[in-house]
């Protein structure tokens, strides 16, 4: 990147990146800032603040705790069964959970052993686990002594799981009949299955028409253009104004009613949406609802509820459209925890994917028969939910299939603990954070933003253009249209301030508009964000008076 300020044509160019890869640029100019601009002591005058990336800077620590103390229980049981110097054996089934009672007797103070034994109560109570069963699942797990068995969840994880996503994702009133459910390398590999099993089993095929609900995380955009899937894309525009002229966020009727089309196969949602960060209103709901049960029976519905745990009351569209909806979550952004990489896709058993299955043609049959036949004798009875297991390891491997151990166990702690009111406290506290984090960037920037009790605040999404007209009037913004690069405000926030941030135009929201994320900083930074993008705003203000002479 070249010190010398980048013509428009330059800008231009950087502007087709994604802004995941932009984000790299403009960190490189906040280094540079840093460097130009010596202050005392050999420090920098300008503090790079990087709110490009929604990793948390918080962590759940209480049900980390609990899982490094299964740790040493499960240790301990491995060297029951053999004694040798770094030596043990797989933990013993018989008896273990009364020597797991006695091992949290005998350690009192060791941290996390009294909300590890919580936890293991709390699964014994609500789920009627027996309790050897359930601790040595948890035992022989945490070690990773074995494969994954099954290989799609272990059973009682499966049956936590259920119980957290019906308590945060929805809002406790689940749809009647089970949800399946597939351990996954986070949301990211979730999505990747989700796509590929869809195309393999050949529901979806190259060049179909899906629907994306727009601004959306970037890889929902970019993964249909690959040419692999050369999806044809609709968006659904969250394009709604409030009368005072600040944009909603929310979906006009005309927009959804795009899905009424029986061609668009499949609709993507982030939900609560990233980066607008709302939870979608139980009118855009409805009306999904409305239009499976009538114009488009056979959509399909991929719905990625990551943000769901940060607003209150939270539903999940699975929870009312459970026949056609495939539920993506991950743990990584409410616990603090990305690198661990834990993520469930779920499906009901009773679902429109299966039925489509059923009913395809006999020489589709065939091939499929043909391509999950080494793993039953009746292929065609696999279901998608673990076809979702096999296509993630090429069929070929699906002995080998599954989520790690220690991994699954990590899940099951954190959904424990979500339960516990130490949990719900932890949430209370992560969901003030960040609403203090984007009251005081407003404070600091002088924007107002539309009041929506479904706002998780997680990032948030500044239209400047939407801001031009509302200070300044329509002549303000097409002055700006036409004198520089909807991204133009990025690069000077990062070359003049330090300010890293992303542009909305590459989620497919408006292309003028900015993506904070709320999560990832301290909280008085997000004042200082504030107050450099209003000084970089106002000075677009003064160059618009300048050249009116």
């Amino acid at each position: 990147m070249p010190k010398t300020t980048l013509t428009r044509e330059q800008i231009q160019q950087y502007a087709q990146l994604s802004p995941f890869e932009l984000k790299n640029i403009f960190i490189d100019l906040a280094k540079e800032a840093q460097a130009d601009k010596p202050g005392q002591k050999g420090t920098s005058s300008v503090q790079m603040l990087n709110a490009g990336r929604g990793n948390p800077n918080w962590v759940a620590t209480g049900p980390r705790e609990a899982f490094y103390a299964l740790g040493h229980f499960a240790l301990e049981e491995s060297r029951r069964v053999w004694t040798a110097d770094n030596l043990g054996g797989m933990p013993e089934l018989k008896g273990s959970y009364e020597r797991f009672d006695t091992f949290v007797r005998r350690h009192p103070d060791m941290p996390g052993i009294e909300l590890l034994a919580q936890c293991v109560q709390l699964g014994i109570q609500r789920f009627g686990f027996d309790k050897d069963d359930f601790v040595h699942e948890l035992t022989d797990s945490s070690i990773g002594d074995n494969y994954p068995v099954p290989d799609r969840i272990l059973t009682h994880v499966q049956e936590i799981v259920r119980g957290y996503v019906a308590d945060e994702m929805f809002d406790k009133r689940p749809p009647a009949g089970d949800i399946s459910y597939f351990a996954t390398e986070g949301g990211t590999a979730a999505m990747c299955y989700i796509f590929d099993s869809l195309m393999k089993n050949g529901l979806l095929k190259k060049g179909d028409k899906i629907a994306l609900m727009v601004p959306v995380f970037t890889p929902y955009i970019e993964i249909p253009e690959l040419d692999t899937y050369e999806f044809d894309v609709t968006y659904v525009e969250a394009s709604m104004f409030a009368e005072t002229g600040v944009r909603e966020w929310r979906y006009p009727e005309e927009e959804v009613a795009k899905l009424e089309d029986p061609e668009i196969k499949l609709v993507c949602l982030v939900n609560p949406s990233n980066p607008p960060s709302l939870a979608l209103s139980q009118r855009v709901a409805d009306q999904l609802k409305n239009i499976v049960a009538t114009k488009n029976p056979n959509l399909l519905i991929v719905t990625d509820d990551v943000y769901g745990t940060f607003v209150e009351g939270f539903r999940s569209v699975a929870a009312d459209i459970p026949r056609n909806t495939l539920l993506v979550y991950s743990y990584s952004k409410h616990y603090g925890c990305t690198g661990w990489r834990l993520g469930v896709i779920g499906l009901h058993d009773d679902n429109v994917i299966d039925e489509r299955i059923a009913a395809l043609p006999q020489d589709e049959k065939d091939r499929l028969n043909k391509r999950y036949g080494s793993l039953t004798l009746e292929p065609e009875k696999i279901k998608f939910i673990d076809r979702l297991v096999a296509d993630s390891r090429q069929v070929a491997l699906n002995h080998t299939a599954g989520l790690s151990l220690p991994q699954q166990v990590m899940l099951a702690m954190f959904s424990l603990f979500d339960m516990l009111d130490e949990g719900q406290e932890y949430k209370r506290r992560i969901r003030a954070i960040v609403q203090q984090r984007l009251q005081l960037l407003l404070e600091g920037s002088q924007m107002k933003i539309a009041e929506d009790a479904h706002r998780a605040g997680y990032y948030i999404e500044l239209d400047l253009l939407a801001q031009a007209q509302l200070e300044h009037g329509e002549e303000f913004a097409a002055y700006l249209q036409k004198t520089y690069e909807p991204i133009d405000p990025l690069f000077r926030l990062a070359r003049q301030t330090g300010v890293v941030l992303l542009n909305g135009g590459g989620f497919e929201g408006p292309e003028w508009s900015v993506r904070v994320s709320l999560a990832n900083l301290d909280d008085l930074d997000y004042l200082k964000i504030g107050h450099h993008l209003r000084a970089i705003f106002n000075d677009y203000a003064e160059e618009w008076r300048a050249s009116k002479g």
